[in-house]
């Protein structure tokens, strides 16, 4: 393996530069881990075969998006076909860039909806992986949609279950916050609705969406929505006109002496 930083330029040659070790990395991976592509003749680059890939399937572009290097890359050297080579686990580099907040390091011709629908082994897109990660905001508006908030996970997790667990419903525009969206429900049962009342962001859903109906959807568990909230004390997003009672309100209520009035 060549340290780029101490070679001659004469040993910065395409040959050395794509030789690979036993499990499959070249220089070229571990500069673009070390965001020292830029120390690469442009000349070289530009000649390389970057869909040589690791034990891993990881090709160089994903060792580039993972470090954020993609902006260091010449001109011309960005395809979508090298952008959506996949990994061992199903990656393509799209996944990657979003899982670490990079797809704003892309030109924005290659990101497109048929980039956004492609699924990992485990059955995520780079929307998941935008939304897991808190950078749901560098997918363009125009593509978190219908189409590609409804893709569900081998466990039935959706996008839209990655932005209410990451306060990020806030992200998505108003067009798509859909009522069968926020309501798809997981392996467990659980819906957007859920995770939201979970994590206390209740307060990004539409407050149209947010009704004594829904907030009464149960998961297989038997939780509502509504329970959720109040046990996880976030009951104070949910609109006050539909907000249930805290646990022992009642009890608390008649236990003054002599008082038989009905609490509501």
């Amino acid at each position: 393996m060549v340290t780029l930083t101490r070679s001659p330029p004469a040993l910065l040659t395409l040959e050395n530069l794509t030789l690979q070790s036993n499990a499959g990395y070249t220089a070229l991976h571990s500069a673009a881990g070390h965001g020292n592509l830029g120390q690469i003749p442009p000349s070289v680059l530009l000649a390389a075969d970057f869909g040589q890939k690791t034990h891993l399937g990881q090709t160089v572009f994903h060792e580039t998006a993972e470090h954020g290097a993609l902006d260091r890359l010449p001109a011309g050297l960005v395809s979508l076909e090298r952008l959506l080579e996949k990994n061992l686990s199903g990656e393509t580099v799209f996944h990657v860039a979003a899982l670490n907040g990079h797809l704003d390091q892309l030109p924005p011709e290659v990101i497109t909806e048929e980039a956004m629908m492609q699924v990992t082994n485990a059955g995520d897109t780079p929307i998941h992986s935008a939304a897991i990660s808190g950078h749901l905001h560098q997918i363009p508006a125009g593509l978190l949609n219908a189409r590609t908030l409804v893709v569900a996970s081998n466990t039935g997790f959706t996008p839209m279950h990655a932005a209410a667990e990451t306060g990020q419903l806030n992200k998505i525009p108003a067009r798509a916050l859909t009522l069968d969206l926020l309501l798809a429900r997981n392996d467990n049962g659980d819906t957007p609705l859920h995770a939201a009342a979970f994590e206390g962001h209740l307060d990004q859903v539409p407050a149209t969406l947010l009704t004594a109906e829904t907030i009464e959807t149960r998961n297989y568990e038997g939780l509502t929505v509504s329970r959720i909230a109040v046990d996880r004390k976030f009951s104070h997003q949910i609109p006050e006109a539909i907000r249930p009672k805290p646990p022992g309100a009642f009890k608390r209520f008649m236990s003054k002496p002599g008082d038989t009035r009905a609490p509501f």
